[in-house]
């Protein structure tokens, strides 16, 4: 099982240190991106700040073992978010088509990133799962 979690988490901390960096050093075009979002301009400039800011944290939550859980909790909380803002996109809730994706997720299409949120959100799940299962042994 120890294995296990090792992938579990290393899949979150590559995702999470990827699109959290990304949006920092492209900073700017973050931000511009967050303002091209459907919300009013004051969430989008505190968002441009917390999303890569709360990204780069959960990587540090998933890296240590006294605060995985919290890394696991954080991300399904997230990755929760993420989706339904995605599946609303997806379904045409919003006027305009936004985005504010890290790298290579730029070229994905709506439903593939809405599946892939998915799969990251039972990667959560699984974490949490396995964290529990160990502590009750």
């Amino acid at each position: 099982m120890k294995g296990s979690s090792k992938i579990i988490s290393s899949i979150l901390i590559l995702i999470f240190c990827y699109t959290g960096l990304d949006k920092a050093i492209r900073f700017e075009s973050s931000r511009k991106a967050f303002h091209n979002q459907t919300f009013p301009a004051e969430l989008a400039e505190i968002l441009a700040y917390a999303v890569p800011g709360v990204e780069l944290l959960l990587t540090l939550l998933l890296f240590f073992s006294v605060t995985k859980w919290w890394g696991y909790l954080g991300s399904l909380l997230l990755l929760t978010v993420f989706t339904t803002y995605v599946g609303l996109i997806w379904v045409g809730a919003f006027p305009r088509v936004p985005c504010n994706c890290a790298g290579i997720l730029e070229s994905l299409g709506w439903a593939e990133h809405f599946f892939l949120n998915l799969g990251l959100i039972g990667i959560s799940v699984l974490g949490l799962r396995e964290l529990r299962m160990r502590n009750e042994e």
